[in-house]
């Protein structure tokens, strides 16, 4: 059976509606009045909406997004965008000097050029945007000068959103705590309030910078800057941040009426105080529906066991390393020895070399400072330095694990985490318009499982647990191919044997069980309550040494790519891309910290004027890469509960299955295969919406198999949707199930392969060899001569 388009408007509209009796339906649990699907004689498409449009209001339901109709929303996006981490008139040669004038207005595009980018970002349905903005864009001036030409620019920008169905929610984002301890985030400000010299944190080995002027593309440089977590600026600030009172009670600071209050007081208000006014800024908009908290959360020192080493299955080794001691030794100008780390395998990487870092003994910390030029370390007992014997000395090994005052053991989550949330969510939410709650996104350290601490009274009633995957093997090394290793499971200690997958069929295991595994544990440990979203997931565009650049040849792109969404596909999870970066090129990638994750380059598209911006427009494509790969088909809103989802992009077939909901269900199950069919919010449609792209239809026929006799559906390809109206929508648990292909095929881009169809012969072979010597050696001949 096929399906013709038809020729409703590009864009959604409201919803005027009459149930069959005109009687008004009552909204329950936020939901809005019913579809028009529920009205005899409805046709699938009649409406005005198409899957991928996000206007209709979207909240939280147990573990799902639903719309106002109550229909389950597994919702795509991107990361908009990496560029947002640098100001416009950021100086390579200069940093990190005039710091207080930057600008970040423009950041990630003019708006003169916002039709064309959103209208691109729609037509590839990634329609949920997580809007990227720094704390150093908003307060960059000092502490309370608020950059108020920026947050019109940014209140501008997001006011194109409703045009194109799009929705965001903005990401105060962060990376080794600021641009001027390595990374992005906080202003310089916040280093210079609790003593820190900007100009002598490199030369002191208290930060590596190296990346944010410019640098991070050469082989001694890729992928050190995840090491700055550990280096004493980013930690040291983090420290203050969550546990300044605990760890740092000495540490003063002098606000503008010249009184003094407490580093972690001071730090935690003034974050405070920015994200009101960002809320204040933007919560009246409609397409704004959300907010969240802090990009990749760190500790810094608290619970570190030991002054001496980091947790090398955690903590990234690579270049110089310097231990917590050997950092608070070298920021007070003492020359130190530390150890070199270079890339090995089997090991991620081994020391191969030490090297005297601060030759020139160089201070980290100024003399007009808070701590008067010493380490606040020092100043708090933690360490010092024998004159007689000119050595330092470790004195409280353990101090970052317990309470310096009670000595009672600390948990970063616990005690630090989850009351700096509480008092976030209880700003967020004073500043709500007409009674319509946000939802806060909230993200665990990065690479960690949800805790199982984070129980129903440390989770705001609107929460949505977003964590973040990336593949750290091909991330570390810049490099996919056959071979993919489980990292996360060799972390938690699985037989290497079992973490080793071979080809594509291995990748898509690889990366299906390891967001599988991130995604169970958030339902288990939040009790099923609270929606995944995984925040962030990418692909390198410049590994395998870049060769892609050169022979414009994707294909190792293309492949990991599908492997990862294929991973997030069979986890039924909505996902935000990083990154759609306007500002990318061959050369510099992302302009920060050697990055290269955008799959769409300004440079390589056409002028923003020239694009037409219907949904169906393939001058929209020019710039993107391995669009075959990002660009695919998916459930976006199911009028019941997702079951099963599965898309092979070498054919544009994929099958999905779902089952109506029943309330008076008792299962608990946590496992993304098994949902609790009672978590649903009352169902007021019928009508499920499928996106499927025209980049893969191309005048192709889309073929619908699978459905019962009684349902109905509609393919309108100028609005890329899929429409199904199932007969039955009420019978508790009953199944339903689309199979969707094109006809002619797509084109294969790669082999499904694995070791048995690439090697299998070759075992086979060696085998038979194996065998047949084996019984040569078990059944010798006898020769019998006449």
């Amino acid at each position: 059976m096929s399906s013709t388009a038809s020729t409703a408007s590009d864009l959604d509209t409201s919803f005027i509606i009459i149930d069959p009796d005109n009687k008004p339906k009552q909204p329950g649990h936020g939901i809005s009045q019913s579809h028009p699907s529920l009205n005899e004689g409805y046709r699938p498409g009649s409406s005005a909406s198409y899957a991928h449009c996000w206007n209709s209001d979207i909240k939280t339901h147990g573990r799902y997004f639903v719309d106002g109709f109550g229909r389950v929303c597994i919702p795509r996006g991107v990361n908009l965008s990496g560029n947002c981490k640098t100001p416009i008139n950021h100086d390579h040669d200069t940093f990190p000097h005039g710091h207080e004038q930057v600008t970040f207005v423009g950041r990630p595009f003019p708006l003169e050029d916002a039709d064309a980018h959103f209208a691109r970002l729609r037509r590839w349905g990634l329609t949920f945007v997580r809007f990227l903005i720094t704390w150093e864009a908003v307060e960059h001036a000092g502490p309370g000068d608020y950059d108020l030409e920026y947050l019109d620019y940014v209140k501008k920008l997001l006011s194109f959103l409703p045009k194109y169905g799009m929705v965001a929610f903005i990401d105060v984002h962060q990376d080794v705590w600021s641009r001027y301890s390595g990374g992005s985030g906080a202003p310089a400000w916040t280093l210079e309030a609790i003593g820190f010299d900007l100009h002598t944190l490199e030369d002191s080995g208290s930060a590596w910078l190296q990346g944010v002027r410019g640098g991070g593309h050469v082989e001694a440089e890729r992928g050190v800057w995840p090491c700055g977590y550990q280096k004493l600026a980013a930690a040291t600030l983090a420290t203050c941040f969550w546990g300044g009172d605990a760890f740092a009670p000495q540490l003063k600071v002098k606000i503008k009426n010249g009184t003094e209050v407490p580093v972690q007081q001071f730090l935690q208000d003034a974050y405070l105080n920015m994200w009101e006014l960002v809320v204040k800024t933007l919560a009246d908009l409609d397409c704004v529906i959300g907010f969240d908290m802090m990009n990749e959360p760190h500790r810094g020192y608290i619970d570190l066991p030991s002054l001496h080493k980091f947790d090398y299955n955690t903590d990234l080794h690579l270049s110089s390393v310097p231990s917590a001691f050997q950092s608070f030794m070298l920021a007070s100008g003492y020359p130190t020895s530390v150890g070199h780390w270079t890339r090995s395998f089997p090991v991620p990487s081994r020391r191969t070399a030490y090297n005297v870092l601060n030759p020139m003994g160089r201070k980290a910390w100024r003399q007009d400072g808070p701590t008067g030029g010493k380490c606040v370390w020092e100043m708090h007992g933690v360490w010092g330095y024998d004159i007689l014997k000119k050595e330092g000395v470790v004195l409280r090994e353990n101090y970052f694990v317990k309470h310096p005052m009670t000595g009672k053991k600390v948990d970063w989550y616990i005690d630090f985490y989850f009351p700096f949330v509480r008092k976030w969510a209880e700003r967020v939410s004073k500043h709500t318009h007409n009674g319509k709650q946000k939802l806060l996104f909230l993200e665990p350290i990065p690479n960690e499982f949800c805790p199982s601490s984070w129980t129903p009274e440390h989770q705001p009633h609107n929460m949505v647990f977003s964590p973040h995957w990336y593949d750290l093997q091909a991330l570390f090394y810049k490099a996919f191919g056959e071979f993919t290793v489980n990292v996360q499971g060799l972390s938690r200690g699985m037989l290497p044997w079992k973490a080793m997958h071979w080809g594509q069929s291995g990748a898509r295991e690889n990366y299906s069980l390891q967001i599988k595994n991130i995604v169970e544990a958030g339902y288990r440990s939040l009790k099923n309550e609270r929606p995944v979203f995984l925040g962030e997931c990418g692909v390198p565009m410049d590994m395998n040494n870049g060769a892609a650049f050169e022979s414009d040849n994707w294909f190792w792109q293309l492949r990991m790519m599908d492997s990862m969404l294929t991973g997030l596909e069979q986890a039924l999870i909505g996902f935000a891309l990083w990154n759609y970066n306007p500002g990318n090129d061959d050369t510099h990638g992302d302009h920060w910290n050697g990055e290269n994750f955008s799959w769409f380059a300004q440079r390589r598209s056409l002028p923003p004027s020239f694009s037409n911006l219907a949904q169906t427009s393939a001058t929209l494509d020019n710039g993107g890469r391995i669009l075959d790969a990002v660009v695919r088909p998916f459930p976006a809103k199911i009028a019941g509960i997702p079951l099963k989802f599965g898309y092979e992009m070498n054919t544009g077939e994929f099958t999905f299955e779902w089952c109506n909901a029943d309330p008076k269900s008792t299962s608990g199950s946590h496992e993304v295969s098994n949902p609790p069919l009672n978590r649903m919010a009352p169902l007021l449609a019928k009508e499920t919406e499928i996106f499927v792209p025209s980049l893969i239809m191309n005048e192709r026929e889309v073929v619908v198999e699978g459905l019962e006799a009684s349902d109905s559906h509609h393919y309108d390809h100028t609005r890329q949707t899929l429409y199904i109206v199932t007969a039955d929508c009420e019978t508790p648990g009953k199944r339903h199930q689309v199979k969707v292909r094109v006809r002619p095929g797509l084109r294969a881009k790669f082999e499904v392969n694995d070791f048995w169809t690439d090697h299998g012969f070759r075992v086979m072979s060696v085998g038979v060899v194996i065998l047949a010597a084996l019984i040569v050696w078990l059944f010798p001949l006898t020769i019998v001569t006449p």
